[in-house]
């Protein structure tokens, strides 16, 4: 709506883990517990956005049983790259089931391509399918999900499928498809997993027993038919879409005097909306 320069004998230099920028002593910054000025910004943290990532296409993700699907089978044989997320299984209904499930989630159309992939037991090519779909949105959230790292061994419980209880089995049946089976002997199904903290925590959610094998050792939990009735699973509310905010912290804030000549800074009033992004930091002109 406006722009105008002024003039200042001072600048002031803020370090942060992703880039020095310089901007008046009064700019306000964004931190947890509000705006402070950019003088004032050291030993805190500031919102900080990958400004390159505001322009890629959002994706709308719908709830219930095929979300929980998806995140239950990329958790479990599942691969999430920096701009991809891609299953190779050889099972072709497997693969059906997860591009279907990803499509009615995410709205992006996913489908079947023959592959081979490597099998240690038998020591040469197996024939196999792949769903691979480019998206650094949908990488990113499925990031966000698992707690920041989506690694098999590293990734933390997707909470984000506790949100009803349709989702949670839709859930359940994408894991055990990637790393379970189902017992012959009563109405159970057997999940395996190296990630004990994960394992743990789905334990505590469906109320079941579990006990860690040793380190090295796969551990499994048997998750019944009836896990409903033992009434430990509660409903919690996360959000579904993308939270493209980070906190970087301030490693240095140093004041920089004019020489000959002052420094000249730029304002300019926004509206309706009163922030903007230096080198992707949160900031806005003060009051």
């Amino acid at each position: 709506m406006e722009v105008a320069a002024a003039k200042a004998r001072e600048a002031v230099d803020v370090t942060t883990d992703h880039a020095t920028f310089t901007v008046a002593p009064e700019t306000l910054l964004g931190t947890p517990d509000g705006w402070t000025h950019a003088a004032d910004a050291a030993d805190t943290v500031l919102a900080w956005t990958p400004a390159r990532k505001l322009c890629r296409r959002r994706l709308s993700i719908r709830p219930g049983r095929a979300l929980g699907y998806l995140v239950g089978a990329t958790c479990a044989d599942g691969t999430v790259g920096s701009n991809y997320v891609s299953l190779v299984v050889n099972d072709e209904a497997f693969a059906s089931r997860y591009a279907r499930s990803l499509t009615e989630a995410t709205g992006l159309p996913a489908r079947l391509e023959p592959c081979t992939r490597p099998s240690g037991y038998l020591r040469r090519d197996v024939a196999g399918f792949r769903v691979r779909v480019v998206s650094s949105y949908l990488a990113d959230l499925f990031r966000q999900y698992t707690g920041g790292d989506a690694h098999h061994m590293r990734q933390r419980f997707p909470r984000v499928v506790l949100r009803d209880r349709e989702t949670f089995e839709g859930f359940l049946d994408g894991y055990v498809d990637g790393d379970g089976y189902r017992i012959k002997r009563w109405p159970a199904r057997l999940v395996v997993s190296a990630n004990v903290p994960f394992l743990t925590e789905l334990a505590e959610i469906i109320g079941a027993r579990f006990t860690a094998r040793p380190p090295g050792l796969a551990s499994r939990l048997v998750v019944t038919d009836n896990w409903c009735a033992r009434r430990a699973f509660r409903p919690e509310e996360h959000p579904l879409e993308l939270q493209e905010r980070q906190w970087v912290q301030v490693r240095e804030v140093r004041f920089r005097p004019g020489g000959t000549k002052p420094w000249v800074f730029y304002r300019w009033r926004l509206d309706p909306c009163p922030t903007f992004l230096i080198n992707g930091h949160l900031s806005r002109e003060p009051w």
